[in-house]
C-alpha cells in the first residue's frame, strides 16, 4: 500500500496484438496512466504507457522478466517518479502485496495490523476479521513475523494490502508460497472484491491460475503494452488458453527482437528491488 509500506500501443505481428478502444469504458476508470515513460540512464523501462484500471476489474497485468511491471508498480505507488506522462489515482487509495512481504518483522501478526491501521486509519474491525480469517491468519495472530513460514508471511502482506479495504488492489504473484487451500479461499476472496466494485490487479507469470476471474489483460514486453482489452474481446487465434495465447505472443516478439548491449531491464529492476 502507499505510504507506510515503502518499497505504445503495440503495432500488429502477424495479426496477434490487441489494444482494446477503452472509450466506453472510461466512466468506469478510477486509475489510469497516460503517456507513461520511464527511463534509468540509457535504458527504457516503459515506453508510453496508456492504461486505464476500471471499477470493478479483475484485471491481469502479464509480461516476461524486464518488461516493465515492477517499474510500473513503483511508479503507481509512488515510490519513483516517471520520466514523462500522468498518474491519476482513485481516491479511495491503493493497496499492494508484495512479491516479498513487507512489514515489521519484530512485531507479531496482530501487532502488525494495529500499527499499519492506526497508520492509515483502517478503523473497521468486523473487516480486519474478515480478512484475517480468510487468510487463515487468526492462528498465527500472537506469532513474531519473522517466525512465520513462507506461506504466512505471504498471507500477512496480503492483509495489509486490504487493510483499509482500497479501491484499487495491486497484488504481485499472490498466490506464491500459499496452500492450496488458501489459494481457493484468497480467489473466492478476490472475486467477491472485485464484484463489489473494487479494481484488483494481479501481477503474474502465472495467468493459467486466475483464467477464470480475468476481466481486462495487458500484456507488456519490453516497456511497451502489446495487449491491452477485455478478455472476452481478445481473438486467442486458435489457443486454448489465455496463457497460451500470451506465452505464444511473447515468444513471437522474441524471435523478431535482436539482443542489445548495455545493461539489461532484468538487471535495473533486480538492482531497484534490492
Amino acid at each position: 500500500m502507499t505510504g507506510p509500506r515503502d518499497e505504445l500501443d503495440g503495432d500488429a505481428t502477424n495479426g496477434h496484438s490487441t489494444t482494446g478502444d477503452r472509450a466506453s469504458d472510461d466512466e468506469r476508470a478510477i486509475l489510469t496512466l497516460r503517456g507513461v515513460e520511464k527511463t534509468y540512464g540509457g535504458v527504457v523501462a516503459l515506453d508510453g504507457i496508456d492504461l486505464t484500471v476500471g471499477a470493478g476489474d479483475f484485471h491481469c497485468l502479464v509480461g516476461p522478466n524486464g518488461s516493465g511491471k515492477s517499474t510500473l508498480l513503483r511508479i503507481v505507488l509512488g515510490l519513483t517518479q516517471p520520466s514523462a506522462g500522468a498518474v491519476s489515482l482513485p481516491e479511495g487509495g491503493v493497496g499492494c502485496g508484495f512479491q516479498r512481504g513487507n512489514f515489521y518483522r519484530g512485531l507479531t501478526v496482530d501487532e502488525n495490523l494495529d500499527v499499519f491501521g492506526a497508520l492509515m486509519g483502517a478503523d473497521d474491525a468486523a473487516w480486519r476479521e474478515e480478512v484475517v480469517e480468510t487468510l487463515r491468519l487468526d492462528r498465527v495472530r500472537d506469532r513474531v513475523a519473522r517466525d512465520l513460514s513462507g506461506g504466512f508471511a505471504k498471507k500477512l502482506d496480503l492483509a495489509l494490502a486490504m487493510l483499509d479495504r482500497p479501491d484499487v488492489l495491486f497484488l504481485d504473484e499472490p498466490f506464491g508460497d500459499l496452500d492450496d487451500v488458501s489459494k481457493e479461499r484468497l480467489f473466492s476472496f478476490l472475486r467477491a472484491y472485485s464484484d463489489a466494485g473494487n479494481a484488483v490487479v494481479v501481477s503474474t507469470h502465472h495467468l493459467v491460475d486466475f483464467e477464470p476471474l480475468v476481466d481486462w489483460l495487458t500484456i507488456l514486453h519490453d516497456g511497451v503494452v502489446v495487449v491491452d482489452d477485455a478478455a472476452d474481446r481478445i481473438d486467442l487465434a486458435g489457443h486454448d488458453s489465455l496463457q497460451a495465447f500470451y506465452v505464444d505472443r511473447i515468444l513471437e516478439l522474441e524471435r523478431g527482437t535482436d539482443a542489445t548491449d548495455g545493461p539489461t531491464l532484468d538487471a535495473i529492476e533486480d538492482g531497484r528491488r534490492s
